[in-house]
């Protein structure tokens, strides 16, 4: 069947196991959520995942999360082929546009000449440049910068480059303007980098410091058209909540919400729910990642998974006979693992309609790119070809 609203809701960081290729990236033994698992020691309550078959896609299931004998929707998991693990992407091979080259990293710190011109341009100096954790680095030079209005610039094992800057010393709309300009210096060809990320931060010392919620990301533009394209190019409603319009630049979005927070975000999917339209909707919830999983904290990312699941018991209960559900990861972020830094995994995949009359495997997808492929179909849109629908396979 045809269904008339998709919601695509992407767990960002819950990878499910160390991808084939993760010696590629140095990854081999993360597992995001058996690490989270196991942390609990069997006391993670996940009775929605669990009941739409999360731990059913494992060789060996989450602690305290048994795979159950049938589940309530279709599951399987996918693997990427995408030259990086960010979410850039992730998400953008999610709608058939793998990135097949590698983008720029800077394990060394940014070019010099690059700071120049941010410092030329900023009229501020840089202090950092180099890879950190953004909440340790803000730690040792948060103070100097309030007492000095420096830029610290930072980057990670990710093609991103990130500045952080206190929002009483330099204003939100100040620090916007300089990651543009950023931005505009590494679109290639000689610096080609996924992703420039403001990350403004308040408190008043070291002990109290907190990233906050304006966050803003400014994703390299999608080299070719995604899924997202050609919905819209077909007239079908395409929403993006959270980052997904800064991932894809707005491209291909017809209405768009800022996420606050996860809880806000599923604030937005539960008013998205209650309007009359034929499309997609495209969800990322980014608190996993930013606030637990770049923090190696366990016990706050299974938190924040136990409180997802209570809100998508909600999704469930509003879903019409014609909605269609489907859940996922861009990558992992193990907090169990050593480094701080995202994790080359496998991603779940969950799938679920109340129309649906025999849920059972969708098998391991050979590409994200199966996801954007089937919400095409769906809509009877045409696109690249790129990944393979599983539309057929729900019954």
């Amino acid at each position: 069947m045809a269904y008339k609203r998709i919601f695509g809701i992407v767990l960002d960081s819950v990878g499910t196991g160390a991808a084939p290729d993760a010696d590629q990236f140095d990854d081999l033994g993360s597992d995001t959520l058996g690490h989270v698992g196991q942390a609990y020691e069997g006391k993670l309550a996940l009775p929605n995942l669990q009941k739409l078959g999360i731990s059913n896609l494992r060789e060996q299931a989450i602690e305290g999360v048994p795979a159950v004998e049938q589940p309530l929707g279709y599951f399987g998991k996918m693997t990427e082929i995408s030259a990086g693990k960010d979410s850039m992407d992730g998400h953008w091979e999610m709608m058939e546009l793998p990135v097949e080259q590698p983008l720029n990293f800077f394990p060394n710190g940014f070019p010099e000449e690059l700071l120049a011109k941010i410092a030329d341009f900023s009229g501020r100096k840089i202090v950092g440049n180099r890879p950190a954790s953004g909440t340790k680095i803000i730690e040792e030079l948060g103070e100097h910068q309030m007492e000095t209005g420096d830029l610290i610039i930072y980057t990670s094992g990710d093609s991103v480059l990130q500045i952080a800057a206190h929002e009483k010393i330099i204003p939100l709309d100040e620090l916007y303007r300089i990651c543009e300009y950023a931005r505009s210096l590494v679109n290639g060809p000689e610096y080609t980098v996924g992703r420039v990320i403001a990350r403004p931060y308040v408190g008043e010392d070291k002990d109290h410091f907190t990233r906050t919620s304006n966050r803003h990301d400014y994703a390299l533009k999608p080299t070719g058209k995604t899924s997202l394209d050609y919905l819209q190019e077909n007239g079908v409603k395409t929403i993006g909540i959270g980052k997904i319009n800064d991932i894809f630049s707005g491209q291909g979005l017809d209405e768009v919400y800022h996420n606050e927070s996860n809880m806000d975000g599923m604030d937005h999917v539960d008013h998205v729910m209650q309007q009359d339209f034929t499309g997609f909707c495209f969800v990322n919830l980014v608190d996993f990642d930013s606030m637990y999983g770049h923090r190696r904290n366990p016990m706050g990312f299974g938190q924040a998974l136990m409180d997802f699941d209570q809100r998508l018991g909600t999704v469930l209960n509003q879903l019409q006979e014609d909605d269609l559900l489907m859940i996922t990861a861009d990558h992992g972020n193990d907090p169990g693992f050593k480094g701080t830094d995202h994790t080359r995994e496998q991603v779940p995949l969950l799938v679920y309609s109340p129309s649906m009359q025999a849920p059972a495997t969708l098998g391991t997808r050979t590409t994200f790119s199966d996801f954007g492929a089937t919400i095409v179909a769906n809509f009877g849109v045409k696109s690249n070809g790129l990944g393979t629908s599983f539309l057929d396979q729900l019954a």
